[in-house]
């Protein structure tokens, strides 16, 4: 037994807390990586965009992980952007202002913006203006994806970052030393704490995000049946 488990009996106990915690992340973040994905699979399939699908690295670390997927992210961001400088470009201003009136029927949006797919892409189909507008009105959307960019920024900035994702099937001495570092074995509790924060806070966003982008596949996946 090691000397800082003898001084602290409770050691034991939050070394098996921590590596829980940490599978958790793991779990957590692989499901953002497949939600993002999903929505990437739709702009690409069906606005054309390039967005290169993302996969988790087992030879990466937290931090890079949590990098590549802000990466794509903001590119998703300024995908929707690009989509918006388009309608406001091509439309009166009293047509523009429709797309983000809630009290608009949604059959006239998806109209607008077929109408200006067709004059960027020379044929549009009703799915492309449908998720053109769920992404257009979707503040949800826009919130939590940034939401989730902070989160992730956090972590890999955190003593997460620096954690291989590989290390679950190490040893536990090995995955301890790997998520503690410098920090000290008598600080246990602090890393405990520190990884629920960023758990708690990182789980709450990518809930939202999940759904919200489940909003837009569910639609698609409706519209092409």
């Amino acid at each position: 037994m090691a000397l800082s488990d003898l001084l602290y009996p409770d050691n034991p106990k939050r070394k098996q807390e921590l590596i829980h915690l940490h599978q958790e992340l793991l779990d957590c973040m692989s499901t953002n990586f497949h939600a993002t994905n999903e929505l990437v699979g739709v702009l690409n399939e069906h606005l054309g965009c390039t967005i290169t699908p993302i996969e988790m690295r087992e030879s990466s670390t937290v931090k890079e992980n949590c990098e590549n997927i802000i990466q794509v992210m903001s590119e998703i961001q300024h995908q929707v952007q690009k989509i918006d400088s388009d309608m406001k470009d091509k439309l009166e201003p009293v047509l523009y202002q429709k797309l983000y009136d809630i009290k608009e029927p949604e059959l006239e949006k998806i109209a607008i913006a077929q109408r200006v797919f067709s004059i960027i892409f020379g044929e549009a189909t009703s799915t492309a203006a449908m998720v053109a507008i769920k992404l257009l009105g979707s503040n949800h959307l826009t919130l939590t994806v940034s939401k989730l960019i902070g989160v992730l920024a956090q972590i890999g900035a955190s003593v997460l970052g620096g954690v291989s994702i590989t290390i679950i099937g190490l040893g536990l001495e090995m995955i301890l030393h790997a998520i503690l570092g410098a920090v000290e074995r008598c600080q246990l509790l602090t890393a405990v704490r520190s990884y629920e924060k960023h758990l708690a806070e990182f789980k709450a966003a990518s809930e939202k995000y999940q759904r919200a982008i489940h909003e837009v596949t569910s639609l698609v996946r409706q519209q092409v049946q």
